[in-house]
Formats: structure tokens, C-alpha cells, sequence
């Protein structure tokens, strides 16, 4: 089974821009709603394309497939079939040999910028950079799948923070 291991966090500052060697625009929607046992995602990556599956739990370790597509037909998934949406860019920072994925989010989620990590392991350690914040591992809300079904500008201003 492919395995995904990640940790995502909220970013404080905008130290991380300095940081960044390249960014890419993601547009991306979802095939299915709530409530099921996977997520099914459509996502452009600039021009690239592909079709993603992920384990619907909340945690560090998820079951994750993942499929190259045609733009053309990932261009019409969006605009015909996704119920849910968000466009975002990723930029990416390398430390210590490791990844970052900051997204900064636009439209409905414009305001949230979230940081995530992929690891070899649940007990992988890492620098933690300055401009992180709290972990959002566990709270589902941040998940995209969420996000592109209940907004981020949506939530009351006290869950926003």
C-alpha cells in the first residue's frame, strides 16, 4: 500500500519567503463529498496533471494513490464534476535535506498560509523553522478536502486564528 507520511502546520510569518527555490500554481477540486472512506482529488500543477486518492483519516500516516491524467481532461473534471474547489501556490523550501510545501491560498481560503512535510517515517525528526506555528496535523479543518468545501474566510474569526 503506498503510504503518505506528512505533518502540517500553520505559518506565522512571512520569514519563509526568502527561503523559497521555486512556486507552483495548483488549481484543484474534489469528486466526492464528506463523510466517505477517501478523499478523490483532481489537481493541476501548472500544466502537469493528476489524480489523487487518500485514506479519509486525520493523522500523520494516510493511504495515498496518486495517477498522472491529461490536463485537458483534468481542465474538465474542475469545471464539470468537482463539487468542491481551491486554487492555491506551493512554493517549496528545501532544509536539512528535507522538503517544505508552504501553500498560500486565494480566493474563498485567501489569508491561510499552511506548511506541510513529508517524512520517511511517523518519528522522523526535522529543523522546525521559525516561522511555523501550532500543528494542524490532527484538525481536519485544514485538510484540503475541507477547505475547498468550507472556506477558510467562512469559519467564525475565532476558529481563524
Amino acid at each position: 500500500m503506498a503510504m503518505e507520511i506528512e505533518r502540517k502546520f500553520r505559518v506565522v510569518s512571512d520569514a519563509w519567503r526568502a527561503q523559497v527555490n521555486r512556486s507552483l500554481a495548483m488549481r484543484q477540486g474534489y469528486l466526492a463529498g464528506e463523510g466517505g472512506k477517501a478523499s478523490v482529488r483532481v489537481r493541476l500543477e501548472g500544466e502537469d496533471a493528476k489524480l489523487n486518492i487518500k485514506a479519509a483519516v486525520v493523522g500523520a500516516a494516510r493511504a495515498e494513490y496518486e495517477y498522472d491524467i491529461p490536463a485537458a481532461q483534468a481542465r474538465e473534471m474542475l469545471d464539470n464534476l468537482c463539487i468542491g474547489r481551491l486554487e492555491k501556490t506551493r512554493h517549496y523550501i528545501e532544509i536539512d535535506g528535507l522538503t517544505w510545501e508552504v501553500d498560500e491560498f486565494i480566493n474563498d481560503n485567501a489569508g491561510l498560509v499552511v506548511a506541510e512535510i513529508e517524512l520517511d517515517s511517523i518519528d522522523q525528526p526535522f529543523e522546525r523553522p521559525a516561522w511555523l506555528g501550532r500543528e494542524l496535523t490532527e484538525d481536519r479543518r485544514y485538510y484540503n478536502h475541507h477547505l475547498a468545501l468550507h472556506p477558510w474566510r467562512t469559519w467564525p474569526d475565532e476558529d481563524r486564528h
